[in-house]
């Protein structure tokens, strides 16, 4: 079988998550709108769904914006609909007030990789990449770049390069070197909720380093969808005239800000357990691989800077996947959501998150069940 082999059809994919009674690695997609709409009944908090619905932004909404910047230390934030249309509006923004339409950012970066080019197509910006090594840009790098720029944006973390972040010290470092170019720093922060534990320091004296900061809700507090930007609150004010004129000015917007509410209450308190768990996750995962006698694998990062990290395997992600849904109808254990072809012909990648159904899994459960997935995978199920 290789990597053009017949995808595992969707249905009973999700037939074998919804039936797993242990699951490392899952997906909110399990859950059926009638789940979704009564968990999010029962974890609303007290006295919100006594609210009105919001109309244009204010209520639930306005609330949400109020938490959201008092959490990152802002004056102001603004709701938008999606990550994409608050990065857009960001940059555009911040090209106005430095007058400079270069952006520098990373190749890797959500901007460059996942917004089809919205910030060239839509604003008209130019990127430039100080760095394409598989991490976030050095200050020397920064300083050292041949052609002006008046925005450094970055993500926190690089996805792309396996959740990575620099340490404390190094993301100093890298906005002190952007003032001295007289740039502004953008925070790609849909992932920021999971970065204190590596940095050592709270929301707000991570969002402090920055001069605006977007942050999502459904990536890590599990919320329905939406994102927040945050910042001055004379760009924030710009930030919503453009929300409006790129059509983000939603007539009602509750359920999301009712689920964003209660992944603030509910998710961004349990994080850093889930940090600290991914850890003994990875290794357990190393260990496995390597007592199996797996050819060539990888955990990366070997220690998460988060609670998300990539995992590689010698296989066709389609044998992959075949494997662990089997391995969800047999055993009633999930390990992988979703497995997708490497650079190379027949090695293939996973992200790993762990939330709260992997917190009970020891490290010897991990490698109980990836050494049955092994079997699976090595003998065609």
């Amino acid at each position: 079988m290789t990597d053009d082999s017949p995808k595992v059809d969707r249905a009973r994919k999700l037939a074998a998550l919804r039936g797993s009674e242990r699951v490392l690695s899952g997906s909110p997609l399990a859950e059926t709108a009638g789940e979704r709409l009564a968990r999010l009944a029962a974890e609303a908090g007290a006295g919100q769904l006594d609210q009105g619905v919001d109309v244009y932004g204010d209520g639930l909404v306005a609330e949400l914006e109020r938490r959201g910047a008092e959490l990152l230390g802002m004056e102001a934030a603004a709701f938008f609909p999606t990550g994409t249309m608050a990065q857009q509006v960001a940059l555009r923004c911040w090209a106005g007030r430095t007058g400079s339409p270069t952006v520098a950012l990373h190749p890797l970066s959500h901007l460059e990789v996942h917004e089809r080019g919205a910030y060239a197509q839509l604003s008209g910006l130019r990127a430039v990449h100080p760095t394409s090594r598989p991490r976030l840009p050095t200050a020397a790098e920064i300083r050292a770049f041949e052609e002006p720029f008046g925005t450094l944006a970055l993500e926190l973390p690089l996805r792309d390069a396996g959740f990575v972040l620099p340490s404390w010290a190094e993301l100093t470092e890298v906005v002190a070197a952007a003032r001295e170019r007289d740039a502004v720093v953008h925070f790609d922060g849909a992932r920021l909720w999971e970065c204190t534990s590596h940095f050592g320091v709270g929301l707000a004296e991570i969002a402090a380093l920055a001069d605006s900061v977007y942050v999502s809700f459904y990536k890590s507090l599990g919320g329905l969808s939406g994102a927040l930007l945050a910042g001055p609150a004379e760009l924030v004010e710009e930030a919503a005239a453009w929300r409006h004129r790129y059509g983000g000015r939603l007539f009602q917007q509750w359920p999301a800000a009712l689920s964003a509410l209660s992944g603030l209450d509910r998710e961004l308190p349990r994080l850093p357990s889930y940090v600290a768990h991914a850890k003994v996750v990875a290794g357990a995962l190393r260990e496995a691989f390597g007592a199996a006698g797996v050819s060539w694998y990888r955990v990366h990062p070997e220690e998460p800077h988060t609670h998300q990290f990539q995992v590689w395997l010698p296989y066709p992600a389609a044998v992959l996947e075949e494997a662990g849904v089997l391995l969800a109808e047999r055993e009633g254990t999930w390990l992988f959501h979703s497995w997708r072809p490497g650079p190379v012909p027949g090695l293939s990648f996973t992200e790993v998150t762990v939330g709260a159904s992997a917190l009970d899994w020891t490290a010897a459960a991990v490698g109980e069940a990836v050494g049955v997935l092994l079997e699976l995978v090595r003998g065609g199920g």
